[in-house]
């Protein structure tokens, strides 16, 4: 009989994976959860930024077509008229808004001028922000004791101000404010800009715009108006509730004097 050579030992299991034997390892378990939970923050970071992202696109579309839409339509109405209106609600008075639009050519030039002397002397200059008046204006307001806010605001930025956006004092308002007057800059002309500011702009107690204004005040249309009428009232820009031309304190006065000497330095305007 010969030798026989015994079978070799069979083993009817698999080795065992890694896979498999880690997920028995209860730290592996715990490092795959944690790994779990991060890909799910990142996924919820990026659907948050999608759809910031596409609030931002949709935001500024229709921000260019309104400013662009406003280069050729005159705004019916701004957020001041209607604030104004809740607030003579609120005491109890008749709604109030008086205004007439006048085209730019046909505003007096010295209404243009005084405009322009009062608030904004580099107007043609600029590309809707005056940096040193800026500058001028945070360095006052930091001083101990004072209590009026100055303003450096140019006349692109109180028109962007007053067409598009509400009142009031807020880091998120001049950040916006900062955003239209750059589109207002670049889609209007500036005869527009002006003839946009001259026609809204707040100039008494629900009296907006240089026409609706001229005729309380003066009793005829505002394409006639003098050059000191024009000053009187650009001298009362800063405040319309307050100061009145037919209500004129010294202080106005002089505001009037300092105005029409800054409209001869001035001279016309080229547009």
């Amino acid at each position: 009989m010969g030798y026989k050579i015994p079978p070799l030992a069979t083993c009817n299991s698999q080795p065992k994976t890694h896979n498999q034997y880690n997920y028995k390892n209860p730290n592996f378990t715990a490092m795959a959860r944690k790994s779990t939970k991060q890909k799910g923050k990142k996924t919820l970071f990026k659907r948050i930024a999608i759809v910031a992202g596409k609030v931002l696109l949709w935001f500024f579309i229709f921000s260019v077509i309104w400013v662009i839409a406003y280069r050729f339509i005159n705004p019916p109405i701004t957020f001041l008229m209607v604030q104004r209106n809740w607030e003579r609600k609120a005491d109890e008075k008749p709604a109030k808004i008086k205004k007439a639009w006048v085209k730019f050519e046909d505003i007096s030039d010295n209404m243009k001028r005084a405009a322009v002397s009062a608030e904004d002397q580099l107007f043609l200059k600029h590309m809707g922000f005056d940096l040193k008046a800026i500058e001028k204006a945070y360095e006052s307001n930091l001083k101990k004791g004072k209590k009026k806010i100055k303003g450096g605001s140019t006349i692109s930025q109180q028109t962007a101000k007053n067409v598009f956006l509400w009142p009031g004092r807020s880091y998120i308002r001049k950040v916006f404010e900062a955003y239209f007057t750059l589109l207002i800059e670049v889609l209007w002309s500036k005869e527009r800009i002006l003839e946009v500011y001259l026609n809204v702009i707040e100039m008494g107690d629900g009296i907006y715009g240089a026409e609706a204004a001229s005729q309380a005040y003066y009793g005829h249309s505002c394409t006639k108006m003098s050059r000191s009428e024009a000053a009187l009232l650009a001298a009362c820009f800063p405040n319309p509730l307050r100061w009145t031309p037919n209500t004129a304190t010294r202080y106005i006065k002089h505001r009037q004097y300092l105005i029409m000497r800054n409209m001869r330095r001035l001279g016309p305007l080229d547009f």
